[in-house]
């Protein structure tokens, strides 16, 4: 089955004016399907026309607050009668770079929202419908933080780590059904979200980071293999990680093997 036919014919992208988000939006149209690109900000509009010059695709640009509990509703509102067979969770950086007890629980208490619940709302949506077709992708932009915790990361890194066991237990229930799930675990990406970060840590900006495009097109041409996947690397290539791609992915299908045998059953 080809992109179209598996993923299309639209395709939702959170987190879509610039950066990886943009990225990915234009990876989607080359590709055939049409785009919703939701954000909060930035040069959406322009984006999406010029998404649909370029590529003879729909592209339909929606401002959307992914950290407000409505937001599920007008982003199902916005899809309307469309078939949704992609949904690209891309929204979800650190806007803050703080120790924990120094920012405003206000703050931590969107970024959980962006990260965690609009995502987990959203999948459950378009996932159910995707089931029913037999068919269709939920990719989730994830982070190298999602391994492990550390110092003015808190909230990130924990948001992150849910992000990761998601994907893998979604992985498992959705494959059956002709439904893939990726969680894409980047890097330093050069997006203007993480220069503005590193400005505001007083810190320079890495010269050897990845280029958001190709960062979306492995993460686009990898979906179908889930759960996870490593940015830069092969699907056997472990880099500075633990375990590689192919080699997680046997450690979940061992793992759901065991609780299908009752693991951790009194």
């Amino acid at each position: 089955m080809d992109f179209k036919a598996r993923y299309g014919p639209w395709a939702i992208v959170a987190g879509a004016s610039e950066g990886t988000g943009r990225s990915f939006a234009r990876g989607i149209a080359a590709r055939g399907v049409g785009v919703l690109m939701l954000a909060n900000g930035g040069p959406l509009e322009e984006e999406a026309a010029s998404v649909a010059r370029d590529f003879g695709v729909e592209a339909i640009a929606a401002k959307v607050d992914l950290a407000r509990p409505e937001a599920i509703d007008q982003i199902i509102a916005v899809v309307g009668t469309r078939e949704v067979g992609l949904y690209v969770s891309n929204a979800g950086t650190d806007y803050f770079g703080k120790e924990f007890l120094d920012g405003e629980l206000a703050g931590w208490l969107d970024m959980i929202a962006v990260n965690t619940s609009t995502m987990v709302k959203a999948a459950h949506h378009f996932g159910g419908l995707m089931r029913g077709r037999g068919r269709g992708g939920l990719l989730m932009v994830n982070s190298g933080a999602c391994y492990m915790g550390g110092g003015r990361l808190a909230i990130y890194t924990a948001c992150k780590g849910f992000q990761l066991n998601f994907c893998q237990s979604l992985w498992t229930e959705l494959r059956p059904h002709g439904v893939d799930v990726l969680s894409l675990v980047l890097g330093k990406t050069d997006t203007p979200n993480y220069h503005a970060l590193q400005r505001k840590k007083g810190m320079p900006s890495s010269t050897n980071i990845a280029s958001p495009d190709d960062v979306a097109e492995q993460g686009l041409e990898s979906l179908a293999l889930g759960p996870v996947q490593h940015a830069g690397l092969a699907d056997d290539d472990k880099g500075m990680f633990t375990w590689s791609g192919a080699e997680m992915r046997e450690r979940v299908l061992a793992m759901d093997a065991a609780i299908a045998q009752g693991f951790g059953k009194a």
